[in-house]
């Protein structure tokens, strides 16, 4: 009988993991009793952002795991280099980073000040590579190492560009991360992958972003994003590296394919996500695209 794949005592750095998809993984990989530091800004209650770094800590820790809760900007490289060695420190090591922190900004050119495109590339492109910089030296040492980045697939194609510029490029600058870091560190086996969501996926940015609980009727729960990391977080690192996974096809590979248990509402047709041209209609509701 093979034995059921388990993150048990594995530490695991999450940005962003205060809410959210990164807190869904946080709470799965806490479930197998791993340790879980969640490396993110929030220590006090936000009007329209649910959960700190804190009540995430706590929630980690009721799901089984252990916490280390940090304060941390990644746009700041001293504050990334500290929390990594507070982590390594803490639990001995960083055996796997999610780098799931981002920037939203779903506008044109002409509507995008350049605040926000500058806060869109320092956390989501600029983070990215920061964090697995000041991560990588620890993950080489690791036994299997992974890197999992909550991005999308590359396509040049102009369509996903021109109605939101600044955050396509911010999001495909995290891709490339993918692109380049999976072979650059290949042969050292650390294994850097993407993920991206078929669908709409109901956290706060989809609810501030794309219109409330409307939006969010037409979404899956983060779970799936959670069950899904955990499958590739415990594959051979040496094996799995250089992929921009999406969600429904890993499930697929691992013979799941009934998705209704994650509808937000089942039997409402679902948010079809930015940079996916298709989508097999599994569920039978059928999709509708990302904004309208």
């Amino acid at each position: 009988m093979t034995e059921p794949r388990s993150l048990r005592g594995k530490t695991i750095f999450i940005t962003g993991g205060s809410r959210g998809i990164g807190l869904a993984i946080a709470k799965r990989a806490a479930a197998d009793g791993a340790n879980i530091v969640i490396a993110a800004k929030t220590t006090e209650p936000h009007p329209k952002l649910p959960g700190t770094i804190h009540t995430a800590a706590a929630e980690i820790e009721a799901a089984g795991g252990q916490a280390l809760a940090l304060q941390v900007d990644i746009r700041e490289e001293d504050q990334v280099e500290a929390a990594a060695k507070a982590a390594a420190e803490r639990f001995g090591g960083i055996d796997i980073l999610i780098n799931n922190a981002s920037a939203v900004r779903v506008t044109g050119t002409l509507d995008t000040p350049i605040k926000r495109y500058d806060l869109m590339h320092q956390v989501n492109a600029r983070g990215t590579f920061l964090c697995s910089q000041k991560c990588l030296p620890y993950l080489m040492k690791a036994k299997n190492p992974h890197i999992l980045t909550l991005s999308p697939p590359l396509d040049m194609n102009p369509k996903w560009f021109a109605p939101n510029l600044a955050y396509t490029m911010a999001k495909y600058g995290m891709s490339m991360c993918v692109l380049g870091m999976a072979a650059e560190f290949k042969k050292e086996g650390v294994a850097v992958n993407a993920l991206w969501p078929r669908t709409g996926i109901d956290t706060a940015a989809i609810r501030n972003e794309l219109g409330g609980d409307a939006a969010a009727r037409h979404c899956r729960k983060p779970d799936i994003i959670s069950d899904v990391a955990h499958i590739i977080l415990t594959r051979d690192a040496r094996t799995c590296t250089g992929n921009f996974f999406i969600d429904d096809e890993v499930l697929a590979s691992e013979g799941v394919t009934d998705l209704s248990r994650y509808a937000v509402t089942p039997g409402q047709p679902l948010l079809l996500d930015f940079f996916l041209s298709t989508g097999p209609d599994a569920t039978g509701v059928g999709y509708i695209r990302m904004g309208g």
